[in-house]
């Protein structure tokens, strides 16, 4: 049985800063109360699942995230843990199912696996703790050696490997923004660790090329949100480049006094990509409008802390009907970043700017426009035919 915010909040660990609040809009008890809720739904071995119970290494990494900044150490470190020990011998992660067997899927994700580093500098700037670092280094240096071992000439890193080993046949622009992020994060933890890394360096800037100037090099998913803003949250493309990719999908996406859709053709808007934006504002300097999503998005909130995916606005109706772990970290995450710029110096955790670190295009220097196909021409870079080629002879 889930705990009322109130007993969460008394019986919560003690961070070592303020717990993020956001003033009229999220209470710091109301903020580990929701890390609560996420701990309620950890599995004994460490993992933290999706409200079915199969686990992914993306979601679960987020969800450690939000301990962290709750302040409930021990239960990100035992997240952590299930990292270390669920990592398969090529650095990636097998999906689990529920009740922690083998899911029926055996392929593995670029994008879950690279993730990781995200998590770890994240907990290494809220920590402190070199040694915590050094210990799950081998863990991420694999990871990461993994996502970029699917990168092709052009720079996209294929979003999956099949359970032989064959890469699949093509990108997705979410994971390939997200796993930009993962090797920044993972260049700086190899910079602290002294172990420099120049092979991610170099992918680095070509998959932020790829993202930034070759749309057609991905999957046309573009009826999802995250296609339309990961972009830009992942640090690719910032400046004015980013206020107009943002300009341009944000009717499509952003339904007034409500939140964002997950999908442009359906009536539904989710927690998760609405705090998602909210960050991404943030990170363009927009607080005024990264708090007002926020505050919008509070009506998935139930009374224990946890949080509804979404809500379909058609029907009046929650859906799907659940409450997920990676709704509620998303909300955590929001409100560190928005405590720090919004709600008043010193409430939030150390790691709250970790994703406004600026990214390497930006405005004049960003190339073609980053939402209309390019021709590889300008460039020189790698045809669409000649990479899918390559693929196919690998």
């Amino acid at each position: 049985m889930r705990q009322p915010e109130s007993v969460a909040a008394a019986s919560s660990a003690q961070a070592g800063w303020p717990v993020p609040e956001i003033p009229g809009v999220l209470s710091a008890d109301q903020v580990i109360a929701t890390g609560r809720a996420i701990a309620a739904s950890q599995q004994r071995d460490g993992s933290i699942g999706w409200p079915d119970g199969h686990v992914d290494a993306w979601n679960h990494v987020e969800c450690a995230m939000a301990l962290s900044v709750c302040g409930l150490r021990d239960e990100a470190r035992r997240a952590y843990d299930w990292l270390a020990g669920s990592q398969q011998a090529d650095g990636s992660w097998p999906l689990q199912a529920v009740g922690g067997g083998p899911a029926d899927d055996p392929t593995t994700e670029s994008n879950h696996a690279a993730y990781c580093a995200v998590g770890v500098w994240h907990e290494l700037l809220v920590s402190g703790d070199d040694q915590f670092a050094a210990r799950m280094w081998p863990v991420v240096r694999a990871a990461l050696d993994f996502a970029v071992g699917l990168q092709t000439p052009r720079g996209e890193i294929i979003w999956r490997r099949h359970a032989d080993g064959s890469p699949d046949s093509y990108a997705l622009l979410t994971g390939s923004s997200s796993m930009y992020q993962s090797l920044r994060c993972g260049i700086a933890l190899a910079g602290r660790l002294a172990d420099p890394q120049p092979d991610w360096e170099l992918a680095a800037a070509q998959l932020g090329h790829a993202v930034a100037c070759h749309p057609e090099a991905f999957a046309d998913k573009s009826r999802f949100s995250m296609d339309w803003y990961y972009p830009v949250l992942g640090g690719v493309v910032r400046g004015t480049a980013a206020e107009s990719l943002l300009k341009a999908g944000w009717d499509t996406f952003v339904v007034p006094r409500l939140g964002v859709r997950c999908v442009s053709d359906e009536p539904w808007v989710t927690g998760a990509e609405t705090c998602e934006l909210a960050i991404t504002l943030d990170a363009l300097g927009q607080q005024d409008r990264a708090l007002e999503l926020f505050d919008l998005i509070q009506f998935l909130r139930a009374d224990d802390g946890s949080y509804w995916t979404g809500w379909q606005f058609v029907t009046g109706k929650h859906f799907p009907h659940e409450h997920s772990s990676y709704t509620a970290a998303a909300v955590v995450l929001a409100a560190d970043v928005l405590a720090d710029t919004c709600g008043g110096a010193g409430t939030s955790s150390p790691a709250a700017g970790i994703f406004r670190e600026s990214g390497i295009f930006r405005d004049a220097d960003a190339g073609p426009s980053v939402w209309q196909p390019s021709d590889a021409s300008v460039c020189g870079c790698a045809s669409a035919d000649a990479v899918g080629g390559a693929l196919q002879d690998s």
